[in-house]
């Protein structure tokens, strides 16, 4: 009798160790598509001049780490903290493995090119530090990063990767 019930506690510490560990991992959320980083302080001096301004030199990765299963964006959005927008509403198809920078500014967008331009002259991701939220079409939350300069710019270049 005593050897059973040493091997039930056992067999429920280890369960509840599994179960204690899993929340970690939980966190993950069950995407294909991936934020692969951002750019968010544009090299040089700031400036949303939509003539001569630098809005295209900040922009955010998402990365399709599918290894079988292309992913249309429309209708995916991001958005920072202060509730800042931007939805994919033209097909863009990311094949396995590939990968499209959303850049700020106007231009034009290209499958070939892994560009999509938010055709909005305003930087989007603040340079001491954001939230960055990424949704499915269904609202669902397909991933989210939060950084500051100080704590994840090491380097100091303005670019943080997250996956």
């Amino acid at each position: 009798m005593r050897t059973h019930a040493v091997i039930a506690a056992a067999v429920t510490a280890g369960t509840l160790a599994a179960l204690t560990a899993s929340p970690a991992q939980a966190a993950e959320y069950s995407s294909a598509l991936k934020l692969r980083g951002v750019q968010y302080d544009a090299p040089g001096r700031d400036s949303n001049s939509c003539s001569t301004g630098n809005t295209d030199e900040e922009y955010l990765t998402i990365k399709n780490y599918s290894s079988s299963v292309t992913v249309n964006l429309r209708g995916y959005y991001v958005k920072d903290a202060a509730g800042n927008r931007f939805t994919f509403t033209a097909n863009h198809y990311l094949q396995p493995g590939d990968y499209v920078r959303v850049r700020g500014g106007n231009g034009t967008d290209s499958d070939a090119g892994n560009v999509v331009y938010r055709d909005n002259c305003n930087f989007i991701w603040n340079n001491d530090g954001d939230t960055i939220y990424f949704y499915k079409p269904s609202g669902s939350r397909a991933d989210v990063h939060s950084y500051t300069k100080s704590a994840n710019d090491r380097d100091g270049n303005g670019y943080i990767t997250f996956h």
